[in-house]
C-alpha cells in the first residue's frame, strides 16, 4: 500500500476508500446484474475519463458472474420449512384459583438444512400468536407492491 501512495501521491485513506467504492460498485452492480448500459450510466456521474469508464464497464463485464457467484457462496444456508404441528392447551383451574383460562399454544416446527433435521418447539398465548399472523400477512401484502416485485425481480 505504501508503494501505492508513493507512486500516486495520495495518502493511505484515499487508496482505501477508492478500493472499498470499487468494491462496493461491483458487487451491488453484480447482485443486480444491471446491463452494460446502465452500469455505464451508473459511473458517468462519478466524472472519470472515457478510458476509466471503459476500463470499469470492461472489468463489470468480464467478472460479473464471477462475483456473483462468490456472493452466493458468503450467503448464509437458511433452514427449510417442512412440517409443523401444533397443539393448544388451557388451563381452567389452580390450587390457587379455582376459575381462571390460560390457554397456549404449543407449536413443534421440523426443519430441514442440507441433509439434517430440527426440530424446534415453542410456545405462546393466542394474542401473541394473532399479532404474529397479522404481522406475516402484512409482509406478504408487502410483497404484491410494485417496488418489491420490481426488487425481487432484480434480485434473480
Amino acid at each position: 500500500c505504501a508503494f501505492f501512495t508513493g507512486k500516486l501521491n495520495v495518502g493511505v485513506d484515499a487508496v482505501q476508500h477508492g478500493v472499498e467504492g470499487l468494491t462496493y460498485l461491483l458487487t451491488e452492480s453484480s447482485k443486480l446484474m444491471i446491463s452494460e448500459t446502465d452500469f455505464q450510466d451508473s459511473i458517468q456521474v462519478l466524472g472519470f475519463s472515457d478510458d476509466l469508464n471503459k476500463l470499469l464497464v470492461q472489468l463489470y463485464l468480464e467478472n460479473r458472474k464471477e462475483i456473483r457467484s462468490i456472493l452466493g457462496e458468503l450467503a448464509p444456508k437458511l433452514p427449510s420449512y417442512h412440517n409443523l404441528e401444533w397443539r393448544l392447551d388451557v388451563q381452567l383451574a389452580s390450587r390457587s384459583l379455582r376459575q381462571q383460562i390460560k390457554p397456549a399454544v404449543t407449536m413443534k416446527l421440523h426443519l430441514h438444512q442440507d441433509d439434517d433435521q430440527t426440530v424446534q418447539v415453542l410456545q405462546t398465548d393466542p394474542s401473541t400468536l394473532l399479532h404474529l399472523i397479522q404481522q406475516l400477512e402484512q409482509a406478504l401484502g408487502e410483497m404484491k407492491t410494485n417496488h418489491c416485485r420490481r426488487i425481487v425481480r432484480n434480485m434473480k
